[in-house]
Parts: C-alpha cells; sequence; structure tokens
C-alpha cells in the first residue's frame, strides 16, 4: 500500500497534509494500545476540507499512514534514533495527552525506527522534494501549504484557543510579502481568531524546504479542529460548522494562488513523461 496520495495541480501551489493518514499497518497496530487503534490525534478530514483547492489548481499531498505510524513532520536525524519524548518522537511512543500508545515491551527500537524511515518517511519526502522542485522548474517559483489541525484542549496559548495559527519558522520559511497577505485574509474574518507565528517555529517540513531566497515558500496553518468538527471520538465532520470555515480557507488558497502567479516567470510547462 502506498504511504501517500499524490495529485498534481496547474499552478505554483502544492498542498501538504502529512498528518491526515489513519492507517495502522497489521504489523505495527498488532503491539498498539486500543486508544492506539482509534489514532485520536489524526489532523482530521482536512482532505475534506480543502477539497476545493484542485478547482483552483493546487496540488495535493496527503499521508495515507497514521502520524502514530511515524511524523512526517519531524525530523529523522541521530541516524533514526527517536528523538524527544513520547508525542514528539519521530515514532511517537504517547499521545498528545501522554497517554501510552504500545502495549509493555513493544515499543519500537531503533532499528524498527530506522525501518519505517525507509518504507514510510523517505517516500513521502521523495515526492515532497521532487514535487516542489519540479514546480520551481515550471514556474520559476513553488509555494507549499502545510497544512494541520489541532484540538481545542490541545491548543496551550496564553490568552486561549486561536482558530488559525499562520507559521512561518519565525519569518523565515517564506516571503513576508506573502505570510502578511495570508495573515491579512485570516485576520480580516468575522467570527474568529487567528496568530501569526504563535508559539513554535514550525514543524520540519516548514523549516526544511523553506527557502524564499531561492524562491520556495512554504507556509504551515493549523486550524482548530472545533471550528470544522466534533472533537471527540467518532470525530465527526460537521458540515454546519465546516460551511463557515471553508469559505476562509478558499480565501486563503486563493491570495497563495494569486500571489504565487504574481511571482511566476513565465507559463512555462511541465514535461510529462510516461
Amino acid at each position: 500500500m502506498e504511504s501517500y496520495r499524490f495529485q498534481p495541480g496547474e499552478t505554483p501551489v502544492l498542498i501538504s497534509l502529512p498528518h491526515v493518514g489513519t492507517d495502522l499497518p497489521r504489523e505495527i497496530a498488532v503491539g498498539m494500545t486500543d486508544l492506539a487503534h482509534q489514532v485520536p490525534d489524526t489532523d482530521w478530514h482536512l482532505d475534506r476540507l480543502y477539497n476545493f483547492a484542485p478547482a483552483l489548481g493546487a496540488g495535493f499531498l496527503a499521508a495515507t499512514q497514521s502520524r502514530y505510524v511515524i511524523d512526517l513532520n519531524r525530523d529523522p536525524s541521530r541516524n533514526g534514533l527517536s528523538v524527544g519524548r513520547g508525542f514528539t518522537e519521530l515514532c511517537p511512543t504517547g499521545t498528545a495527552d501522554d497517554l501510552p500508545l504500545y502495549l509493555d515491551g513493544c515499543q519500537p527500537d531503533a532499528v524498527e525506527v530506522r525501518r519505517r524511515i525507509t518504507t514510510y518517511w523517505h517516500p513521502y519526502h521523495r515526492q515532497l522534494q521532487a514535487e516542489l522542485a519540479a514546480l520551481k522548474d515550471r514556474f520559476g517559483v513553488a509555494v507549499l501549504l502545510d497544512a494541520h489541525s489541532a484540538r481545542t484542549a490541545g491548543d496551550t496559548q496564553p490568552h486561549g484557543p486561536s482558530d488559525f495559527n499562520l507559521v512561518t519558522a519565525d519569518d523565515t520559511s517564506a516571503s513576508p510579502h506573502l505570510s502578511r497577505r495570508l495573515f491579512n485574509v485570516l485576520a480580516c474574518t468575522d467570527n474568529f481568531t487567528s496568530l501569526f507565528d504563535p508559539r513554535s517555529a514550525g514543524g520540519y517540513i516548514a523549516r526544511h524546504y523553506g527557502r524564499p531566497e531561492d524562491n520556495i515558500h512554504v507556509v504551515q496553518l493549523e486550524i482548530n479542529q472545533g471550528t470544522y468538527m466534533d472533537e471527540t471520538s467518532p470525530f465527526r465532520y460537521r458540515s454546519d460548522l465546516a460551511a463557515s470555515v471553508r469559505p476562509v480557507l478558499e480565501r486563503f488558497v486563493s491570495a497563495l494562488v494569486e500571489w504565487s502567479w504574481d511571482h511566476a516567470e513565465g507559463r512555462r510547462q511541465r514535461v510529462a513523461y510516461y
């Protein structure tokens, strides 16, 4: 089974969904807790929430495997050894609420972590890197939206949870002109709150791939799950709530596309290989 789904677009914009997957391979799931099988820390329904984006010309890259298998937004450093603790590890051993994901004695060791890097992490990132390079070659510019969501209870902002968090690795992963334009889209929205680079420098994808000096721009957008879904199991998508959120996201992605065309170098075409 592929570890990702990819749909190319027709603009310089690509949307990455590294935490939307829910699959747990049988050989991994057998050693996991019942809670882990519910994959509660998934970025639920983001592919559905953004399903308007292909009509705007944006490409899609979405993980199929759960972030509990391996976190595609973590750095596979130290020769594949897990970095951090619990939920912050490359291969998490705990949930965001610090509850165990594995039965006693079944936690992945260094050999298993390296196997998962080879099997799941590298294929996703090879595709991501290749598509950004293809967009840069075709248009002269590549723009990546790294899309995420977070539970209301997991938002630790000092002034309470924000509905939209725009993250640009401390203003280094994208042109400030782009990030300010995007934040204006969020800040001018009624009924929703927004923050810019609120509490962290962003995940691995934003920090690693964002090279605005080379015309590769990455922004990370985190959406409060309470704005579009039920945050408790079975994590139901709420069309009534999403109806208010989707227009904001459409304006956001439209601004990405418009900015990317403004900074494209001609309308060069991708070469198709069959």
